[in-house]
């Protein structure tokens, strides 16, 4: 709907620039003709006629065309704030107006030395302020949104491989830029407005999801960051976990009667990283702690964590020097035991210890289940032992059936847009009875580099390609709280490549 009324109002725009050619003595067809249009306007500013190669390089061509826009108001004699604002918020609406009134003429050229020596015009230092705010926000906006964006590490579930205070360029070219599909939002906010609180954002205009090419796809193992699929419904009091997982331990009716739940558009959902181990059509699985892919084994990053309990002669160990190693350490289940999440290296180290009696890998047993997709009382799996399921792809399709339907509803019902029905004599989607689904576009399996302390695909499915923000870069800066003074900069990190 949305979409036809943008293109409705596209056109009205471009007729109302021909009626602007037309003052000019162009005809008024050639304002319909992309890029012949910016040519046109090339030739009533006087700007380079090349310029409208840039069209075709993308971001750039964003600030062509508004260049030689303005250019052109400007050969209209319109050059005051507000009508370079409504020019480029309603430009259905004033192109038309100007178009049609007598009094606005074609005074020449704007981008001569005659033209501004016959229509000086002198800005205040107001106008000079907002045109330069305005201009660094709106670059800085096409910058985050389509080139690169800064990103925090904010929790653990990356560990080592990305520390908690680590600072990521994260490139949205690598895998496309995708178009923002909740356009209307508050320039560097994300979903909440800073120190007010409330939505970032408006949902009045909603666009498809659309994404421009980028240099290469998805590859397996690549660190992605993409918007949490499962963040699309939100109890504000309790955002450390999903409303699916509030829901299922207290039941739907008491988390709306007590609290506040928010639904969230694709683009602003919260942003979150981890590593791609599954593509789209792979087969994937886990097997007492081991990554399985496609039958063989995953891949193992240089320092996973993974959690151990490790058994001491009583005399306990140092906090300063767990803390000091930067290792995450609970007390056990007993005083001489404790719980430590760590690399194979490390746990090498601390089994070299004195006082360490044994370290051993917590690996959950097989057929224990607590909070494992699909949540489903058919699949007794953890998160060290799960599947083998098939990832879905796009044009695949999957007979539906009592095993496939737990694994697949949530990916038909809410990330394809269908209704999704289970009825005596079968299943219905979009109110046809069916035996088969056909999906739409392709899916990623992400898990977390820190094992058994990541909240990932194993706990909530599958990453849709149209929740893809980008890759991670490298680290342009790293900053420890638990440091003093300079060591609070991890200087070794700063500009570290991400594997």
């Amino acid at each position: 709907m949305w979409y036809i009324i943008f293109t409705l109002l596209t056109l009205v725009s471009f007729y109302g620039l021909g009626l602007l050619f037309k003052k000019a003595g162009r005809r008024e067809w050639e304002a319909f003709v992309p890029f012949y249009n910016s040519y046109v306007m090339t030739r009533l500013t006087e700007r380079p006629t090349w310029w409208v190669a840039l069209l075709f390089i993308p971001i750039v061509n964003l600030f062509i065309f508004y260049g030689l826009y303005f250019d052109l108001l400007k050969s209209f004699g319109k050059r005051r704030f507000w009508e370079t604002v409504v020019a480029v918020l309603l430009p259905f609406i004033f192109l038309i107006l100007w178009g049609r009134d007598a009094t606005v003429k074609y005074l020449g050229p704007s981008n001569t030395e005659e033209f501004h020596k016959k229509y000086p015009y002198k800005k205040s230092v107001a106008r000079e302020w907002a045109d330069a705010i305005i201009f660094a926000t709106i670059a800085a906006s096409l910058i985050r949104g389509f080139l690169i964006e800064a990103y925090m590490i904010p929790t653990g579930s990356m560990e080592r491989t990305l520390l908690v205070g680590d600072f990521l360029f994260v490139s949205k070219l690598n895998y496309g830029p995708r178009i923002p599909i909740t356009p209307i939002a508050f320039p560097f906010a994300h979903h909440t407005m800073p120190i007010t609180g409330g939505k970032a954002y408006s949902e009045a205009i909603q666009l498809p999801y659309k994404r421009l090419p980028g240099f290469q796809k998805i590859e397996r193992n690549d660190v992605v960051v993409f918007n949490f699929p499962a963040g699309d419904t939100v109890i504000l009091e309790n955002q450390s976990e999903t409303y699916a997982d509030v829901v299922r331990h207290i039941g739907k009716d008491v988390v709306h009667n007590q609290f506040t739940v928010v639904t969230r558009p694709i683009d602003k959902r919260e942003n979150y990283i981890k590593r791609c181990v599954g593509l789209p059509g792979d087969k994937i699985a886990m097997n007492e702690g081991e990554l399985i892919i496609n039958g063989e084994p995953g891949f193992v990053p240089p320092e996973m964590q993974m959690d151990y309990y490790v058994y001491t002669d009583g005399t306990g160990l140092n906090m300063e020097r767990m803390k000091d190693l930067r290792i995450e350490t609970f007390q056990g289940p007993q005083p001489d035991i404790y719980r430590l999440f760590m690399t194979a290296d490390e746990a090498e180290l601390v089994k070299s210890w004195g006082n360490v009696k044994a370290v051993e890998m917590l690996i959950a047993e097989p057929g224990y289940g607590a909070d494992t997709y699909p949540n489903n009382e058919k699949f007794t799996w953890n998160f060290d032992n799960f599947g083998p399921f098939t990832i879905p792809a796009k044009g695949w399709t999957v007979e539906l059936d009592s095993l496939t339907v737990p694994l697949y509803t949530r990916a038909i019902r809410d990330y394809e847009g269908n209704s999704f029905e289970k009825k005596a004599d079968g299943y219905y989607i979009n109110g046809e009875k069916t035996t088969s689904y056909t999906f739409k576009q392709d899916y990623f399996w992400m898990v977390g580099d820190n094992r058994h302390n990541s909240l990932d695909s194993r706990a909530w499915g599958f990453v849709p390609e149209d929740h893809i923000v980008g890759k991670a870069l490298f680290t342009w800066l790293s900053w420890d709280e638990q440091g003093s003074f300079l060591s609070k900069i991890r200087w070794s990190r700063i500009f570290k490549g991400i594997n």
